[in-house]
């Protein structure tokens, strides 16, 4: 398939969110505003003199249940699904303003944000989008648990990821593959929600994390299944993974150009590969031709735990 360059875009018109942050608990109000070609996405503290944040690796802070982006001591947190719905419906630019430390945590997906997104418009903006494409093997590894990131071999194009998982009952083992060029990302991934068990309740709230949580903004966990369900998808904790993912990995700063493996990896592993990535120049090359594909099919597919593991 012949190689195109791809403009980059912005949303068409003004966003406003409110909510509390899953973990702090604190109310929150979130605007997210058109922003020029080629600045990237920023963060703005209005409760802090519009101190601003670009959502870029060098600024990752500390990372555990969540995603958080520091700068001269300033405090971004939980960053991940606002990110992940940016880099899946192709945002490249936008200043997001909050009034507090951390984003809304909104119904705990994606989705609200992909909704917004479609309702203002997103506009097509006149620079030409930059791609990290993936010239070698890169890999982060903590004992049984794994991410990397490849390059493309020739027949295959575009932004891939491979994600495993295997939590206690009743969630088990989960295994999705998803390619982004599908452009099936508000369907297929947007709608998953964060999950916990109710048995951890407790524990973490001890930590000062889930302040925030409720019934209606996770999937809570029993011994046999959701308390507050249906589900959305039979496998929406491995999506919600994937989705997570993506919002990590867009702190590269580019929408990648390779395939990304992981199992029973989490934000500090997503993050550690950021980290990586960026620190080892020769891993990858600059672009502003993509070879992405425009299709209709289903953006995910599904196999067994095994099937994660090859090609690795």
């Amino acid at each position: 398939m012949p190689q195109r360059a791809h403009l980059e875009q912005t949303i068409a018109a003004p966003l406003e969110f409110a909510g509390v942050g899953l973990h702090s608990g604190a109310p929150v109000t979130m605007r997210l505003l058109p922003a020029p070609a080629g600045s990237g996405i920023v963060f703005r503290r209005t409760d802090l003199d519009n101190f601003e944040i670009p959502a870029i690796g060098r600024n990752v802070a500390r990372v555990s249940y969540a995603t958080s982006l520091m700068r001269q001591s300033v405090l971004i947190s939980t960053t991940e699904h606002l990110l992940s719905a940016l880099i899946g419906m192709a945002v490249d630019n936008v200043i997001v303003e909050l009034d507090n430390l951390e984003l809304p945590i909104l119904d705990g997906s994606a989705l609200p944000y992909v909704e917004a997104f479609e309702r203002a418009g997103i506009k097509t903006q006149r620079r030409r989008r930059e791609y990290m494409r993936i010239l070698k093997p890169v890999e982060v590894r903590e004992g049984d648990k794994f991410i990397g990131v490849y390059p493309h071999s020739d027949k295959d194009e575009g932004y891939s990821i491979e994600y495993a998982i295997d939590f206690p009952v009743p969630i088990g083992k989960q295994y999705a593959s998803v390619d982004l060029a599908a452009e099936t990302y508000g369907v297929t991934i947007a709608p998953a929600r964060t999950f916990g068990y109710k048995a951890d309740e407790q524990k973490l709230r001890n930590m000062g994390l889930i302040r925030g949580a409720s019934e209606e903004n996770a999937i809570v966990l029993g011994d046999q299944g959701p308390l507050n369900g249906p589900l959305r998808f039979p496998d929406e904790f491995v999506r919600h993974k994937v989705l997570d993912l993506i919002g990590d990995l867009a702190l590269t700063g580019r929408r990648i150009e390779g395939r990304v493996v992981a199992e029973r990896a989490g934000h500090a592993m997503h993050t550690a590969l950021v980290s990586r990535l960026l620190k080892d120049r020769s891993a990858w090359e600059m672009t502003s031709v993509s070879a992405e594909k425009t299709h209709t099919q289903s953006g995910v597919k599904h196999a067994g735990l095994a099937a994660a593991l090859q090609g690795i």
